[in-house]
């Protein structure tokens, strides 16, 4: 069963502000010459101590910012696991919370743009990766080398080797390599040099090619070979109905029970 925070807060905030209405242009009027039933009052009383607080919220977490927990390290190391991430939500339209209609049109995403999105085979979802393709791009991915519409995209020599940890791949430790986007820069970590990412894809044949429909952006996680996006079939292109925001920054990290990192705190996401 998929716990939907944005229904839930929307109705609490819906039934709480009619019961404010009610009691004002009703109840209270009716009931002007004699007590009040301690239930509704109760009621009553409750329901406008926390109409303010939800509404708040709701406005908040459905327009401004709303806040994520990155749950894998398909997008490290930009992003680590345990990172307590900000999503600009008003970066791509403003959107009526529940339903996601956007209302009022503030702009597109840009390659390099760290963006969380609803996964369009189960929208309860949310995924976070980064955009490499924008509507009618033609992307081809050969050897871990971007070619977007034709030009290569530049990527530095390993910038120093990472620690041990292969991630299945015997003898293949992951190394770190700068990555530009035109004129975006980032890192990216590479740890099987012949596939296109799944670790069962353990192939010689590197080349691949993908044409992002007009609507739609191609995504793809930092951690090359241990992300699944955009190259396959379980995520897809993504449409821009499902894009929830821009992620623009860590304000906490826990993993466990572990102590905070306080070193990624409010470390600006690029």
């Amino acid at each position: 069963m998929s716990f939907n925070l944005a229904l839930i807060l929307t109705l609490l905030t819906a039934f709480t502000g009619l019961v404010v209405v009610v009691n004002k242009f009703w109840w209270q009027r009716a009931n002007r010459w004699k007590k009040t039933p301690a239930a509704r009052q109760t009621l009553v009383d409750y329901c406008q101590s926390f109409f303010p607080v939800l509404l708040f919220v709701l406005v908040i977490r459905s327009f401004v910012f709303e806040p994520f927990r990155i749950p894998s390290g398909s997008m490290e190391p930009t992003l680590v696991q345990g990172d307590f991430i900000f999503v600009k939500k008003y970066s791509y339209g403003l959107r009526l919370p529940v339903t996601e209609t956007r209302i009022i049109d503030t702009g597109s995403p840009e390659r390099g743009d760290v963006v969380v999105f609803r996964l369009p085979s189960n929208p309860s979802v949310n995924y976070i990766k980064r955009v490499v393709g924008l509507p009618g791009d033609r992307i081809e991915y050969d050897g871990h080398r971007l070619r977007i519409n034709g030009q290569l995209m530049q990527l530095d020599p390993p910038i120093s080797p990472r620690a041990q940890g292969n991630g299945g791949f015997v003898n293949r430790p992951p190394s770190l390599h700068r990555e530009q986007l035109f004129d975006r820069e980032h890192d990216i970590i590479v740890r099987n040099p012949n596939g296109r990412g799944d670790p069962a894809d353990i192939t010689t044949d590197g080349y691949y090619l993908y044409i992002v429909p007009e609507g739609h952006y191609f995504m793809m996680g930092d951690n090359r070979d241990n992300s699944t996006d955009s190259r396959f079939d379980a995520v897809g292109m993504i449409p821009e109905t499902h894009l929830v925001g821009e992620a623009v920054r860590i304000w906490m990290h826990m993993d466990g029970l572990t102590w905070p990192d306080w070193s990624r705190i409010g470390t600006k996401i690029e």
